[in-house]
């Protein structure tokens, strides 16, 4: 049970800390709008971690099925959601990308690990 826990939340870390290193080293605030180029490339970066984040899940956890990286995702989103409602920016895109495209991708990053075992057996 703890490990399954420290599973989640070390998932939950991969990606926020890889978040909060993109904004500080580029220089971008978060919550405020930004060009075209630095939302795609927003995008595909958030979209790796999220996965990683789900794999890492999934290499901690004792079980074998997506359970916790549901609950991964549910974190993810009710973050996400949260910032939405207490950030004092005036865009919010990030949220939004981490709520619709980043969470969700974490099931995959989990899924990727799962049959990558089966393979390995």
């Amino acid at each position: 049970m703890i490990r399954n826990i420290i599973a989640v939340i070390t998932g939950y870390a991969v990606f926020a800390v890889s978040s909060v290193l993109l904004f500080q080293v580029t220089g971008q605030p978060p919550h405020q709008d930004a060009p075209l180029q630095f939302k795609i490339i927003t995008f595909f970066y958030g979209l790796f971690f999220s996965v990683a984040a789900g794999y890492v899940v999934q290499l901690i956890a004792t079980q074998t099925k997506l359970t916790l990286n549901y609950i991964l995702t549910a974190l993810m989103f009710l973050l996400a959601a949260t910032s939405v409602v207490f950030s004092k920016g005036s865009s919010h895109w990030t949220q939004l990308f981490a709520m619709f495209i980043f969470a969700p991708a974490s099931i995959i990053g989990g899924n990727f690990k799962l049959r990558r075992s089966k393979i390995d057996r």
